[in-house]
C-alpha cells in the first residue's frame, strides 16, 4: 500500500505514555493471579497458549527499547497511519521470538516489571522526537508508542477472550488511542466521503468513495462501539457476526465495510 496521505491526527506525548503505562500495569497485575492450568489454556491465536500471549505482550513493548538499539534513522520516511498497514510482515519470526521469551521467563510477572521499567527508563532518556527504524519506516519515538496501545488494547481483549472472568480492565486513554488510529487507517484504505463511520465516543471518521455529504444525517452510516471496532479491523470479529449479534449497526447501499476490514491481518 502507498504511503498514507490523509494528514495523521495528533497524540499527545504524555497521555501516551501514560496510557501505555497503565495497560501494561493492568496486564501485569492480572498475570500475576494467573495459575498454571490457566497459562496453559489456548487462545484465538493459532498455537499460542496464553503464557505465549503474555510473552508476546511484553516484546510488544520491549519494540520499542530493540529500536532504540539500533542507529536512528537520518529522516522519517513514514508516518503514523502507515504502521497498520506494515503489521503482517514477519509473522513466522513473531512466533518463534514469541515461543523463545515464554520458554525463556518462566516467572510472568517478573518479565512483565522488567519491560515496565526498562521503558519508563527509555521514555525517560529519549525525546519523543527521536527517531526509530519500524516495521513501516522510520517514525517518532512519540508516534510509535501511539501504536503501542493498539498492541495493548488487542492483546489485552485476547486475555479476556481466552481466560474466563479474567477480565482485565481497558485504560480509557489507550483504548481511546487505539480505536482512534485503527478508524484514521480505514479512511486511509478508502478515501472518500460518502460513508459516516462512528465509534462513540471516541471517532467519527468519513471514508469510501462516493457522492459526499455536507448537510443533515448522512446517507450512509456505520456505528459500533470502541471493542467491536477494534475486534473488525484487527480480525477478531467478522463483520456479518458483529451486525448479527447487534454489536454493529450499518445503514445505506455504502455502509457495508465488509470488503475492507480486517485493517490488520
Amino acid at each position: 500500500m502507498p504511503p498514507a496521505k490523509k494528514r495523521t491526527r495528533t497524540y499527545d506525548p504524555a497521555r501516551t505514555r501514560a496510557a501505555v503505562l497503565a495497560q501494561l500495569g493492568n496486564v501485569r497485575q492480572a498475570v500475576r493471579t494467573l495459575t498454571p492450568e490457566q497459562l496453559a489454556l489456548p487462545t484465538r491465536l493459532p498455537g499460542w497458549t496464553v503464557r505465549e500471549l503474555v510473552a508476546h505482550i511484553g516484546m510488544a513493548v520491549t519494540a520499542v527499547g530493540r529500536s532504540l538499539d539500533r542507529p536512528e534513522p537520518a529522516r522519517q520516511d513514514a508516518v503514523l497511519l502507515d504502521w497498520p498497514f506494515a503489521t503482517s510482515a514477519n509473522s513466522s519470526a513473531i512466533d518463534d521470538f514469541t515461543r523463545r521469551l515464554a520458554g525463556d521467563h518462566p516467572d510472568l510477572d517478573a518479565y512483565l516489571a522488567d519491560v515496565e521499567q526498562d521503558l519508563t527508563g527509555q521514555l525517560d532518556t529519549h525525546p519523543g522526537t527521536r527517531l526509530l527504524a519500524t516495521n513501516a519506516g522510520a517514525l517518532p519515538l512519540a508516534d510509535y508508542l501511539v501504536t503501542r496501545t493498539v498492541e495493548l488494547v488487542v492483546h489485552t481483549d485476547d486475555l479476556n477472550a481466552a481466560v474466563p472472568g479474567l477480565d482485565i480492565p481497558y485504560d480509557r486513554q489507550a483504548l481511546a488511542a487505539a480505536t482512534r488510529l485503527l478508524a484514521d487507517a480505514l479512511a486511509v484504505k478508502a478515501p472518500g466521503g460518502s460513508t459516516e463511520v462512528r465509534v462513540p465516543p471516541f471517532a467519527v471518521v468519513q471514508c469510501v468513495e462516493g457522492p459526499r455529504h455536507t448537510r443533515g444525517t448522512p446517507p450512509n452510516v456505520v456505528e459500533t462501539d470502541p471493542l467491536t471496532w477494534i475486534r473488525l479491523a484487527t480480525g477478531r470479529t467478522a463483520w456479518h457476526d458483529a451486525l448479527h449479534d447487534a454489536r454493529l449497526s450499518a445503514g445505506g447501499d455504502r455502509a457495508d465495510l465488509s470488503g475492507l476490514l480486517p485493517l490488520m491481518a
